[in-house]
């Protein structure tokens, strides 16, 4: 049941259980339900609690807040997509001022102080809002900023059209204040909008903007005012906040201690009589002492309400444990009536005293609020805590002591009382208290009757609860940060969504918890998606996806692979480290040319040159044919496997994608037969410019294409070869038979033509009528019997090129081409 929406059973606790144990969520007792017997048979389990999920608009995303699984983003439909938001009315600002107010204690209302010598700042404060100034007003803890804010507010209700909005800057940035400021004027249920949408709503917000507690300067500062030029601000911080910078043009107001006219009176107004001379004097010490903190001055009225009390009734506080845990100053008379005043010291710091004399269920409120570095729980806890069906009532005691201090929404602890109560043994239970805390903040924020709202409304105080327990109890962490992150992102309080993130992280790798330290990663790069903190939100995404794969988490890793392409898309193309968006590496086939238009491709788009590799020498086996001598060495250098494969499909590209075919020519014993022997004199070699593969160009006086289309009417192709015009046939090799030292090195000079041709068969073949017809694919199957004379190869300075395996079917040293 939800604490803060009671029902008819209270709270459902008895009295068996006392403020010395903290309370346990999983205690039927504490929960509010009463045990079941264990004879009464089982007709069946109770229905599943469906898991709460909330949808939400965040700039161009649509989020799910799935806290089973992971969230879920997805770029919005446009039937999704909010309205405008329009501006709250009046009536609807003042609804939401009271709903932001710190929770009224219960029982008889307590005397209001009045705000004493500050008659002359406040009116200086009006004065500036109402010329549109911004207004600092800086003042040490206890005093009474927050007392002077709340009377210029007062003031200053018609001075813009959006009227006086009041926030907290307690533990919040200044992109948060942005939002916390858009909320306030804004109605824009379930919408967060993006940085650039919130810049360009804030800018046309006309108020006077009261914000107290701030714990930044400079230039996140002046980030705050630059965007909203259209308000004044009434600032509120203690000194040791960082300055504003000299270019925010802010006026600062310093705020001291009260005179000694001014603490005499307001104690006076606490304790609600004159005071004697013992008491005046006693007063007048205390106002040395305490620099005239109106604070100080209210906690000792505190102190002579008690002392009151005692000389009305000397056994006034023994139902509280008093005279048994804590000594006095001095010992009472015999008639009980005469009670010393506290010492200066106990006035100067009274919170152990005025703790001393509290009921005992106020005194374990206190030990929650130490354990939880000064953050007090909401009153409506506090009977499930402390095991007391009336601990609520304790908060009224804390507020009429001043012992606590409204910060936001909520209390905490008033300056310097949680160093005062740690050394008289408060803190001696800290972790046991905030244990309890944990696992009832785990049971609550995970209710389902329990709202978002109501979640991030105690952000403070969960969020304590995970920083004392993330080195010590990592195991109840995870689960309170598992519990509470959801509801704190559907609450749109997304400050706290991601420290309570990073504070599960932590406590997920203390505990070794791969799945849930899966979670946070994964929950983070959703929330730095939405921030457009790309780079994190990557890293985020791929951490999640990794130990999830590892876990076999396949729901998981596909939620993670969803965000993780839109994150891709977000950032234009693959992710970096040739990955894909589901984190998968990228074929090879996505970084070379994979296929060519019919025409060819331009040479600018011709394959890269290749890396270099150790060289392979490659030679012939082949014996030279009889009578024609010794046959040229010839050899090929070729780089390695992939130079290889570069080399072997040259003759494909050429004859398939580049269009250039390989002339094919026959010699013959006349200048009219076409050759039945294939030339080597053209061949395809790669361009060392990065030209990609072309043609060499053919010998002069040798045997080539012609220029005007043959007889078959089609241009460029080998029907109508011309025979070398010289008839000496070559019989010595050609000086390129040895490879170059540099292999890799162009030349720059062209072939050298033979000197003469190519020498015939001893069998010249019969001419045709027409020339023969070169077959439009390069043949594949080598001919059974090799030419008797090997064809001459070019003299070049050049290294010899790559053998063509489309040019295998003739020659010999077939057998070298790979």
């Amino acid at each position: 049941m939800d604490p803060m929406n009671r029902g008819p059973e209270e709270y459902g606790h008895d009295g068996n259980h006392t403020h010395e144990n903290p309370a346990d969520p999983a205690d039927p007792a504490r929960s509010g339900r009463t045990p079941r017997d264990p004879m009464t048979p089982d007709f069946g389990q109770p229905a599943p609690v469906l898991a709460r999920t909330v949808q939400l608009v965040s700039g161009d995303f649509l989020l799910t807040v799935n806290p089973v699984d992971g969230s879920e983003i997805e770029p919005c439909p446009p039937g999704e997509r909010p309205a405008p938001p329009a501006k709250r009315t009046a009536a609807d600002r003042a609804e939401l001022r009271r709903a932001s107010m710190p929770p009224v204690p219960p029982g008889p209302a307590l005397p209001r102080l009045p705000l004493l010598e500050r008659q002359e700042e406040r009116e200086r404060l009006v004065r500036l809002l109402a010329r549109g100034r911004s207004v600092i007003l800086t003042g040490p803890a206890g005093s009474g900023r927050t007392a002077l804010l709340n009377a210029v507010a007062d003031d200053c209700a018609d001075l813009a059209p959006d009227g006086v909005v009041r926030l907290s800057g307690y533990r919040r940035t200044s992109g948060e204040l942005l939002h916390d400021l858009f909320a306030a004027v804004h109605d824009a249920p379930l919408h967060r909008p993006e940085r650039a949408q919130l810049l360009e709503h804030v800018h046309e917000i006309g108020a006077v903007v009261v914000l107290d507690d701030l714990e930044f300067g400079g230039a996140a500062l002046d980030e705050l005012l630059d965007a909203t030029p259209e308000c004044a601000f009434l600032i509120a911080a203690t000194p040791d906040v960082a300055a504003p910078s000299a270019d925010s043009h802010l006026e600062e107001v310093f705020l001291g201690g009260l005179g000694r006219g001014g603490g005499l009176e307001l104690l006076e107004r606490a304790v609600g009589r004159v005071l004697d001379d013992e008491e005046a004097n006693w007063a007048g010490d205390l106002w040395f002492e305490s620099e005239g903190l109106p604070l100080r001055f209210v906690q000792a009225g505190a102190l002579l309400r008690q002392r009151d009390q005692l000389r009305a009734d000397p056994h006034a506080f023994e139902e509280n444990g008093y005279f048994g845990d804590t000594p006095v100053d001095a010992p009472f008379a015999d008639d009980g009536h005469d009670v010393p005043l506290p010492s200066l010291a106990d006035g100067a710091a009274p919170a152990a005293l005025l703790a001393s004399r509290l009921s005992p269920a106020a005194r374990a409120t206190l030990k929650f609020a130490v354990a939880l570095g000064g953050e007090l729980p909401h009153q409506a806890h506090l009977p499930a805590l402390v095991g007391d069906t009336h601990a609520d009532a304790a908060l009224a005691e804390l507020v009429g002591c001043a012992l606590v201090t409204p910060v936001g929404a909520h209390y905490r602890l008033a300056a310097g009382v949680r160093t005062q109560l740690e050394a008289v043994g408060y803190a001696e239970e800290a972790a046991e208290y905030a244990l309890g805390a944990a696992q009832h903040y785990a049971w609550w924020s995970g209710h389902p009757s329990v709202t978002p709202e109501r979640v991030a409304a105690e952000a403070d105080a969960v969020q304590a609860a995970l920083a004392a327990l993330v080195a010590t109890e990592s195991g109840a962490a995870v689960l309170l940060a598992r519990t509470a992150a959801p509801a704190f992102a559907g609450g749109l309080d997304w400050g706290a969504w991601e420290r309570a993130l990073r504070s599960g992280q932590e406590a997920a790798r203390n505990a070794g918890e791969v799945a849930e330290e899966a979670y946070f990663h994964h929950e983070l790069g959703i929330l730095a998606l939405c921030g457009g903190q790309l780079d994190r939100a990557r890293a985020e995404l791929e951490a999640s996806i990794g130990l999830r794969g590892a876990l076999a988490d396949k729901r998981g890793m596909i939620s993670g692979r969803r965000a993780l392409a839109l994150v891709a898309d977000r950032s234009g193309g693959a992710l970096p480290g040739g990955r894909t968006a589901a984190g998968e590496e990228v074929p090879d086939a996505r970084y070379e040319e994979s296929a060519s238009p019919p025409g060819g491709i331009p040479a600018a788009f011709a394959l890269p040159e290749p890396p270099p590799e150790p060289d392979t020498l490659v030679t012939s086996r082949v014996a030279p044919a009889s009578g024609a001598g010794p046959a040229p060495s010839r050899r090929s250098i070729v780089r390695g496997t992939r130079r290889n494969l570069v080399a072997a499909g040259a003759g494909a590209l050429l004859a398939a994608v580049l269009g250039t075919v390989v002339t094919l020519g026959a010699t013959s014993g006349n200048d009219d037969s076409p050759g039945d022997k294939v030339t080597t004199e053209q061949s395809a070699k790669e361009d060392r410019d990065g030209d990609g593969l072309n043609a060499d160009k053919p010998q002069k006086d040798s045997t080539s294409r012609a220029d005007d289309p043959g007889e078959d009417g089609v241009s460029d192709t080998s029907g109508s070869p011309t025979p070398s015009a010289s008839d000496e046939p070559s019989d010595e090799p050609s000086d390129s038979a040895e490879p170059s030292d540099d292999p890799t090195k162009p030349t720059d000079e062209p072939t050298k033509p033979t000197d003469e041709p190519t020498k015939p068969t001893d069998k010249p073949t019969k001419p045709t009528d027409k020339p023969t017809k070169p077959p439009t694919t390069p043949p594949t199957t080598p001919p059974t019997t090799p030419p008797t004379t090997p064809p001459t190869p070019p003299e070049s300075d050049s290294p010899p090129t790559s053998p063509d395996i489309s040019n295998s079917a003739s020659g010999p040293g077939s057998e070298d081409r790979i």
